[in-house]
């Protein structure tokens, strides 16, 4: 099931290190050691990651921590990425991602830590 729409938040690897000026192989490393969350489509290669986890040309010091918290209740990336991009509540359009923008942390983490994989 092709997911791109879902996805429409995220520029691949090559497209992020230009718009930041940061080496595409340093991408690669931070999305693996858990300091860059990052998606693909089913049966794709390409990984997409999401523009608002950078500030600056670094990744928000929120990521890693937000990653490593899902890490420790069993949610991959791609659930990680609905969980932070899905609407809070019933009403409105706010989510866990404009609590990060914030610098809402805390609230974050805890948010995703009571989380559980589905």
């Amino acid at each position: 099931m092709p997911t791109t729409e879902l996805y429409t938040e995220c520029l691949s690897a090559s497209w992020l290190a230009e718009r930041f000026a940061v080496d595409p192989g340093r991408i690669d490393a931070l999305r693996r050691s858990g300091e860059l969350i990052a998606v693909r489509d089913q049966g794709s290669t390409e990984w997409m990651f999401p523009a608002w986890q950078l500030e600056g040309r670094e990744p928000r010091r929120v990521v890693a921590r937000v990653v490593a918290a899902a890490r420790e209740v069993g949610i991959d990336e791609a659930e990680l990425y609905r969980l932070l991009t899905g609407r809070l509540g019933l009403r409105g359009n706010r989510r866990l991602v404009d609590l990060i923008l914030e610098g809402r942390d805390d609230e974050v983490v805890a948010a995703v830590r009571s989380a559980r994989a589905r």
